[in-house]
């Protein structure tokens, strides 16, 4: 599916980063910094032109053709890493900075995510997330159409026990990041951090 969604000259969710994240850069520890379900790159460039050893992670090898792609434009390197994230590799106390920007995956992945990314953390280390919740279901501007990959900010708090919660948040927001993300959007966002 992925890889039939980027197989297109176009970057479906644009070239510029999650407005979110940009908005709390200062927030993340510099350093190492893992992108989850990165798609075509944007976030993981926007990083490493800021100064972060980037790894993107996605199971669209087509997607991350793209993210290198962008990278070059940008006179940055990033690491890739074709994987789904059920069975992606999160080694403990090993990421200075973990984002996930629309990572919709199945709920069972994502519990099993979550609790990798939090092991996955550095002491000090920064979560960084934006997601739908099941509320966008009544907008139709981006996400998937199945509330069970959908998450509230009660679900984060639940599955990130172990991050002392810096922003937690249920907003409605426009959101303007490629043809596929334009509109009106429910969001839960989320900054956590490993003490």
């Amino acid at each position: 599916m992925w890889d039939r969604r980027y197989d297109t000259a176009r970057y479906v969710y644009g070239k510029e980063p999650n407005q979110f994240l940009v908005e709390h850069l200062g927030s993340l520890r510099k350093g190492k910094a893992l992108c989850v379900a990165e798609g075509e790159g944007r976030n993981a460039v926007f990083l490493a032109r800021n100064g972060f050893t980037v790894t993107a992670v996605d199971s669209s090898t087509v997607g991350l053709q793209k993210a290198q792609r962008l990278a070059e434009e940008n006179g940055v390197q990033i690491a890739t890493v074709v994987s789904d994230l059920a069975h992606y590799e999160i080694l403990p106390d090993s990421w200075d900075s973990v984002i996930s920007v629309y990572a919709h995956v199945p709920k069972e992945v994502r519990l099993t995510l979550h609790a990798r990314i939090v092991s996955g953390l550095k002491k000090n280390g920064i979560f960084l997330l934006e997601a739908y919740t099941p509320e966008q279901l009544k907008y139709g501007t981006g996400g998937p159409p199945d509330v069970t990959k959908l998450m509230g900010l009660d679900d984060l708090r639940r599955e990130l026990d172990g991050l002392d919660i810096l922003l937690g948040r249920e907003i409605l927001r426009e959101v303007v990041e490629g043809h596929l993300h334009t509109g009106m959007g429910a969001v839960v966002q989320f900054i956590g951090r490993k003490p």
